[in-house]
């Protein structure tokens, strides 16, 4: 056994303090929540300023010539309309044909060979109703620079018996072409069971999160804890309940700040910064190692050992709940992902009550255990199984912070994961120096120092956006100008939202899109696979999450060929069969 003496407090209130100097620098960084214009080729419902809004690139006018009904587009230098993109509905739901004039061909990327009209064109319906109606006229255009617009309605009042055409208000339930559905709005009036519902549904999202393997070795922790006294504790339970509870509702106030400050953002949005990532490996890493007997890091902290009969004690169960958060971050649970999307939408007051639900979910299995003698009793006495334990979970923990330094390399480059496996190195050298003498100390406050310094490093500043899939070859990168195109060519479309922090998109990729079965099933069907990478901040991703109404990653939308069936949203954890079904409805 390694000699291991426990680390002073003074070390501990440092490390908490520089983890907070941190959180402080991603609350107030600028560029990652920049809200600015869009890239010059996204898709928006009003063009970016680059280029002209639809109803000034395509001037839509009406009258009758000779008792028919003519429409007239002039369009815009640099613009040009797709010829099968026109269509022509009546409010009684009658679809009428129109003659068009032929157009120009042209080899579009995602139609193939089409026909265009550039400068000009008109259109003549047929097969008017004789009493008055109102006409939605659809088309569909892309500028020469590479912006391309969603399908544009445009609504008419027209009187066959006088010949007049007059531009009206869209009709009560106009036609929906199925491509988004609407975005997330408040609603402060939602009722009571919507509100249970969601309640319930945080309770059970939480609940699920002690599963995940970043969180179960510090849940196993607190269990050990109870071992080692043989008795209930509630005290210990409340605290425990009252650190995970306490940091929800502070990860909720800064999303809600954010939110009305105007930044898009959600659930695991500080992960996309390489610098807090880099930040959780290191704490992953020194846990382990006080895990192995590297070092000790004291009762107060993990709530393990004699500490937990006085106040330190207490205070450690609630900082275990702190942890417990922290390392929940990179994971959504099933029913989760619902309950954050409804509390984004809701007044702040609400929306902090189902964060809290989220951590009281979280916290309630210990609490049962705290509260519960006749659970108690399943766990086994102490001894000295409980040291090889507690070094058995070290390994889980060297695995997460591993996958937290690869995570890092897919944000920036090799040098970034240098970069930060060096200061992780600097870190142990300064845990080992700890144990010595005070000149010892000194050098190990500079080796902390050093490897802080390593997070603050140019090389890691996140690079170009990295994939998740497991296999990116067979994946087209998300943009709404594609997504608006396949669908507006009749091409089924699975979107997969996903990032390279999060362990539950990581598996479905590799258990379920990632199988023989549901590849073989693309191919056959012609589906695209468009991936919504999330790894680092898009608001293009943010708008498309906020529209099905989620906060954060996963989300899985499939899109039939039909373009007036409505996307389809598959749960956040697939299997082969369940994504099968969904593509053969």
């Amino acid at each position: 056994m390694i000699a291991r003496r426990p680390l002073s407090r003074h070390l501990v209130y440092s490390l908490l303090l520089a983890c907070g100097l941190l959180l402080s620098a991603l609350s107030h960084a600028d560029d990652p929540f920049k809200t600015g214009g869009n890239p010059k080729n996204s898709f928006t419902e009003s063009a970016p300023s680059d280029f002209l809004p639809v109803e000034q690139a395509y001037r839509l006018s009406a009258g009758f010539e000779g008792g028919q009904l003519v429409l007239s587009w002039q369009i815009a230098d640099g613009y040009y309309l797709y010829r099968e993109r026109f269509a022509f509905q009546t409010d009684q739901g009658k679809t009428l044909k129109a003659s068009l004039p032929a157009g120009e061909v042209k080899e579009d990327e995602y139609f193939g060979r089409v026909e265009v009209y550039h400068h000009s064109v008109n259109a003549t319906p047929t097969g008017l109703p004789s009493s008055p109606f109102t006409l939605t006229v659809t088309s569909q255009g892309c500028a020469d620079a590479g912006l391309c617009y969603p399908p544009h309605a445009e609504y008419l009042r027209i009187d066959p018996a006088t010949g007049t055409v007059t531009p009206t208000r869209p009709p009560a339930k106009p036609a929906s072409n199925g491509n988004e559905p609407p975005a997330a709005t408040t609603n402060p009036g939602s009722p009571p069971a919507t509100w249970l519902a969601m309640l319930l549904a945080a309770l059970a999202g939480g609940a699920i999160l002690n599963l995940m393997p970043c969180v179960f070795p510090v849940l196993s922790l607190k269990v050990l804890s109870f071992a080692s006294h043989g008795g209930r504790q509630p005290t210990h339970g409340f605290s425990y309940l009252a650190g995970v509870a306490a940091s929800f509702v502070a990860i909720a106030i800064a999303l809600l700040g954010l939110k009305a400050a105007g930044s898009a953002i959600g659930w695991g949005f500080q992960l996309q910064q390489p610098w807090f990532v880099g930040a959780l490996a290191y704490l992953f890493f020194a846990m382990g190692l006080s895990l192995s007997g590297f070092w000790e890091l004291g009762g107060g902290w993990m709530g393990v050992g004699q500490g937990l009969t006085n106040r330190r004690g207490y205070s450690g169960s609630f900082f275990t709940g702190v942890l417990a958060t922290l390392v929940a971050s990179p994971c959504t649970a099933p029913f989760m992902g619902t309950a954050l999307g409804f509390a984004i939408t809701q007044p702040p007051a609400l929306a902090l009550g189902i964060f809290a639900a989220l951590g009281v979910g979280m916290a309630l299995p210990v609490l049962l255990l705290c509260l519960s003698p006749r659970l108690l009793a399943y766990i086994p006495k102490p001894g000295a199984w409980m040291e090889r334990f507690k070094q058995v979970l070290a390994f889980p923990l060297y695995a997460t912070a591993i996958w937290l330094c690869w995570i890092v390399g897919r944000q920036t480059d090799a040098s970034g994961m240098a970069i930060l496996l060096g200061g992780a190195l600097a870190l142990t050298f300064a845990l080992w120096l700890w144990r010595f003498g005070l000149l010892a100390r000194s050098l190990a406050a500079a080796s902390l120092a050093l490897a802080l310094g390593a997070l603050a490093s140019p090389l890691l500043i996140g690079g170009a956006v990295h994939g998740a899939a497991t296999d990116a070859s067979a994946a087209q990168p998300y943009r709404p100008e594609t997504l608006a195109q396949m669908r507006a060519a009749g091409k089924p479309v699975f979107l997969n939202a996903t990032a390279d922090w999060c362990i539950t998109c990581l598996t479905n990729e590799k258990v379920a899109l990632g199988s023989e079965a549901v590849k073989t099933a693309f191919a056959n069907q012609g589906i695209t696979y468009l991936k919504a990478d999330w790894t680092h901040y898009d608001p293009a991703i943010t708008d498309l999450l906020a529209r099905f109404g989620r906060n954060g990653v996963p989300l899985y939308v499939f899109y039939p060929a039909d373009p007036n069936q409505p996307p389809v949203v598959l749960p956040q954890w697939l299997t082969p069969s369940r994504v099968l079904e969904t593509l053969g409805r």
